[in-house]
């Protein structure tokens, strides 16, 4: 299973019996998983079942999304509300009113819109249970996009990161093959020090096994190797697995980072030290990619 990407976009519709409910989700990388979802003020009691719907497939990053609701013919979605129960009532009482006061009856259609709550104008979507069979229709359809584009952001991050470890790889071996060469070199430029200053000694002498003895444990960075080569195992077996990877990969890079560090301060020697100035560049590449895995 490959990697999958926190970045995506996807788009899902729905109509019938006159309503159309469009929805549009787009992601990007956060630690945590959060939604965001911008929709008709009438529709806000089914924010918590979008919220459930979209992290049953989404783990991780952030999610915002627009709900669009409409008519699906010609008309702007919205429709007119004529309560000729109100209207009736007015006209009884109004005409009462006139027949008592002596004043002409010259009720009439225009004088009808003007009384209070007779006429209204009602969206599609003012009732949330109606329309939610077709939004979860459309949100469906929204998020089935989304996964398509992010599984396959997701096979190009893990093709670039596998690359990079590979690398890595490359460059430790150096760095393992140069490591026995450090103490030898020691060894050597100590004993020229020694002849400079006048000191003459023997190779098998105490104080220069010794000193020797101290440099080569100070200076040992085989751990260091063996456990960045058991990182490097570890994080192909995540990327190989078919759980969330996003996480565990981003903890692996901070424990190689450790790792790398510390040989570059143990090993003392120039040609490590540029082996090491690569794994540092090329783990930060990796990190970066890591940070948009879910």
């Amino acid at each position: 299973m490959a990697l999958i990407s926190m970045t995506g976009f996807g788009r899902g519709d729905a109509a019938r019996s006159g309503i159309k409910v469009e929805i549009e989700l787009s992601s990007v990388n956060r630690k945590q998983f959060d939604v965001r979802i911008n929709s008709p003020r009438s529709l806000s009691v089914l924010e918590s079942r979008i919220y459930e719907l979209i992290h049953k497939s989404v783990r991780r990053g952030h999610v915002q999304g627009i709900v669009r609701v409409g008519s699906s013919g010609n008309g702007n979605g919205r429709r007119v509300i004529v309560d000729t129960g109100i209207a009736g009532a007015y006209v009884r009482e109004l005409r009462n009113a006139a027949s008592e006061l002596n004043l002409e009856d010259d009720l009439n259609v225009r004088a009808l819109l003007m009384l209070p709550e007779v006429v209204r104008l009602e969206g599609v979507s003012d009732d949330a249970e109606k329309v939610w069979p077709l939004v979860r229709k459309a949100l469906k359809n929204a998020i089935s996009e989304l996964r398509t584009m992010q599984c396959r952001e997701g096979e190009a991050l893990q093709k670039d990161i596998l690359a990079r470890l590979a690398k890595l790889r490359k460059r430790l071996a150096q760095v393992k093959k140069l490591s026995p060469g450090v103490v030898k070199r020691y060894r050597k430029l100590l004993k020229e020090r020694l002849s400079k200053a006048g000191v003459s000694i023997g190779s098998d002498s105490q104080g220069l096994l010794k000193e020797v003895a101290v440099f080569a444990d100070r200076c040992d960075i085989s751990e260091e190797i063996t456990r960045l080569e058991s990182h490097f195992d570890q994080a192909e077996k995540i990327i190989a697995a078919k759980n969330p990877a996003g996480r565990p990969l981003d903890f692996l890079c901070q424990e190689m980072f450790r790792e790398i560090n510390t040989i570059g301060s143990k090993a003392n020697n120039g040609s490590i030290a540029a082996q090491v100035v690569f794994l540092k560049t090329e783990l930060e590449c990796v990190r970066e990619q890591v940070q948009n895995v879910e």
